[in-house]
């Protein structure tokens, strides 16, 4: 069972990760019929605070920034804020689109940034993808485009 984990873990975490995205796009066009996008992100963005800082107090991660003892270097913020910037205006832009159009075209125009990050991972992280990789970004693609344009 553990070498089953280990080996697919990240396959039921990323399935994990996208049912809950799921229910971010469901929950979030629901509550935004009366809520302004930008004061919904806020809460939606406290909420996720305070269970991220609730996790992590569980699981003994802030103890070493408490401490000094925390590897967490001058690189490591500059690019933790830059995502937590990156994430804010996703977030914001996403609740915003729900506000105004429709929650399955939406969603699959977000899902757009598969795409980005698989070109971007090869200018700026050098990853190589082989000809599968492109057929599946070629698909991926082509399928946001039909979701969006029905």
């Amino acid at each position: 069972m553990e070498t089953l984990m280990k080996d697919y873990g990240w396959v039921v975490l990323g399935l994990v990760a996208a049912l809950s995205a799921a229910g971010v796009t469901l929950f979030g066009s629901i509550g935004l019929e009366k809520v302004d996008p930008i004061l919904a992100t806020t809460l939606r963005s406290i909420i996720m605070m305070a269970t991220l800082v609730v996790v992590s107090l569980i699981s003994g991660q802030l103890q070493p920034l408490w401490q000094g003892g925390s590897n967490v270097d001058g690189r490591a913020w500059l690019f933790i804020i830059l995502a937590g910037l990156s994430g804010a205006i996703s977030w914001l832009a996403y609740f915003a689109a729900l506000r105004l159009g429709v929650a399955s075209k939406i969603s699959a125009l977000d899902r757009l940034s598969v795409a980005f990050i698989f070109v971007l991972s090869l200018l700026f992280l050098g990853e190589r993808h082989g000809w599968q990789g492109w057929l599946g970004l070629g698909l991926l693609v082509a399928g946001v485009y039909l979701i969006a344009a029905d």
